[in-house]
């Protein structure tokens, strides 16, 4: 992408950024609540273009100043400040040029959005379940780290520990853009807890990760919606098993059904099952998003393919391994502890590379 046409890309970002700005100021679209939170939410993703392009262009002023003096200047002391000058920054210039390559393509518009997750043990029986509980305790520490927060929605305890399914939500800075990198199926290779002959076998859990639908993503019809209430079930005190306070909810055009029993009282449940369900079904349309993605990409690092093999994570080894870059270390009691920010850091990298190449800028 040529000089000329990166500043002209920018001019054009820098002018729309002012006419946001301007309009955000307007009483009209204050009052219009939807229209105003969209055009704020438009101007905080150019903030960071705009400022990244001023550093740009006073970059390339300085640079043409250096080269001015090296041609023109007789004092040897002035042309030797003026080649350190252009020494660095012309390599300054080319990182410059990348990070704003970047910040021109489109962004998923998900990406600053809460998320359901949701982690589900598959084939495996009870250590698939146990597994599925290690992955909720690794996610849950690397949420701690994050400085985010979660809250469980609703849960099925396995047999023998851990969760045939647990769903939460999690809230915090760019929460989606940062965990979408986890959906996918999870492998295990250990000896489980039950194995009496040492044998190492191979199960899995399921993890899906839903950007939260906002208020104004999507229309819900409370008529198209079944309301049923039932006895909460686990550990909770003297309220479980004795009022009905969890809540179902049904979406009878999809088919849906969401639950949440986590609150004692019966209205937070409803609530944050509402909050789901606006989710799920708001995720139907963005899934068909996530299919054109996939089609485009070869390493499918961030698509909805939810059936695919991501990750092993095999114990006698300590071993986790990334099927989808080729990602492998040998730290697997930190990375179930909760120190997986180095893999979903070269998710991201493999999944910028792929999106440089689709935009072709």
């Amino acid at each position: 992408m040529a000089e000329n046409s990166i500043l002209t890309r920018l001019d054009g970002l820098k002018l729309k950024y002012e006419e946001i700005g301007q309009q955000m100021t307007d009483p009209e679209v204050i009052a219009d609540v939807k229209k105003f939170v969209a055009l704020n939410k438009e101007y905080k993703e150019l903030e960071p273009i705009v400022e990244t392009s001023e550093k740009y262009r006073t970059a390339l002023a300085n640079l043409q100043e250096a080269k001015d003096v090296l041609a023109n200047e007789k004092d040897e002391e002035m042309r030797e400040m003026a080649r350190e000058e252009i020494t660095h920054l012309e390599p300054a210039l080319v990182e410059m040029e990348e990070q704003i390559k970047l910040l021109l393509i489109p962004k998923d518009p998900q990406d600053e959005k809460n998320a359901i997750l949701e982690i589900r043990g598959g084939t495996g029986g009870d250590e698939a379940a146990i597994f599925a509980g290690d992955l909720f305790r690794m996610y849950t520490k690397y949420i701690e780290r994050k400085g985010w927060k979660y809250e469980v929605n609703s849960m099925s305890e396995g047999a023998a520990g851990g969760f045939k399914e647990i769903v939460l939500k999690v809230t915090g800075d760019n929460v989606y853009g940062t965990l979408k990198y986890e959906s996918g199926v999870h492998r295990v290779q250990r000896v489980p807890q039950t194995e009496t002959q040492g044998r190492v076998h191979t199960s899995a859990a399921s993890v899906a990760v839903l950007p939260e639908a906002e208020e104004f993503d999507i229309d819900l019809n409370m008529n198209d919606i079944r309301k049923d209430t039932f006895c909460s079930s686990g550990p909770g005190g003297q309220s479980v098993n004795t009022t009905y306070s969890a809540i179902r909810l049904t979406h009878i055009p999809t088919g849906i059904v969401v639950q949440c029993q986590d609150q004692k009282s019966q209205l937070k449940n409803f609530d944050k099952a509402l909050e789901e369900l606006r989710t799920r079904i708001f995720n139907l349309e963005y899934s068909k998003y996530l299919d054109e993605i996939a089609s485009k990409r070869k390493t499918m690092v961030s698509t909805g393919d939810r059936s695919a093999k991501i990750r092993t994570y095999n114990y006698p080894q300590g071993r986790i391994t990334d099927h989808r870059i080729n990602y492998t270390i040998y730290n697997l009691a930190a990375f179930m502890d909760g120190d997986i920010q180095d893999c979903i850091d070269h998710l991201i990298v493999a999944e910028n590379a792929e999106r440089l190449k689709e935009s072709e800028i």
